[in-house]
């Protein structure tokens, strides 16, 4: 049997705002770009109670990856169980995506947040990942302790307990 490799895109559920996630997100994230938009048709009024003309999905790209935004209504709500994470490469990149998609949001703990929408992200360093899989036990457990205090990521704090162990 052959079977090809299928290509993955995330669908986000919104009440009604994915056509302003998707021009928010767009403009938060570099080479992206809001796609297709389509709209709620008479048909199905009984199940989705949309008015006809308003949006049902948005397609959009953040940086090479695909996202379909789906305005299904107030049925379903994002929590902390799925969230989006940015591999940053510095702490530039952690200040500007942690200050942009915070915006009309709210801090979390670790490097996580959440947007106005409600949808969560994790704003995390590649270095981190790098200090946690090091090999050396007692450097992983000090910068974890480390990040388990923080709301943003510092790398420099994070890289002052790696040193510092």
């Amino acid at each position: 049997m052959n079977i090809s490799l299928p290509k993955l895109s995330t669908c986000l559920w919104f009440n009604n705002q994915a056509e302003q996630a998707a021009r928010f997100y767009t403009s938060v994230f570099p080479d992206s770009k809001v796609g297709n938009i389509t709209y709620y048709n008479s048909g199905g009024y009984q199940q989705h109670q949309q008015i006809e003309g308003t949006v049902l999905t948005v397609s959009f790209n953040l940086s090479g990856n695909e996202f379909m935004g789906l305005n299904g209504g107030p049925v379903f709500k994002f929590n902390e169980a799925i969230s989006l994470v940015i591999q940053c490469a510095n702490q530039t990149e952690v200040d500007y995506y942690w200050e942009k998609l915070c915006e009309g949001g709210e801090e979390g703990q670790c490097g996580w947040l959440k947007d106005r929408f409600g949808v969560s992200w994790q704003v995390v360093p590649v270095c981190l990942h790098e200090m946690l899989s090091c090999g050396i036990p007692a450097k992983a457990a000090a910068v974890t302790r480390t990040f388990l205090e923080m709301k943003k990521l510092e790398i420099a704090m994070l890289e002052e307990a790696f040193a510092n162990n």
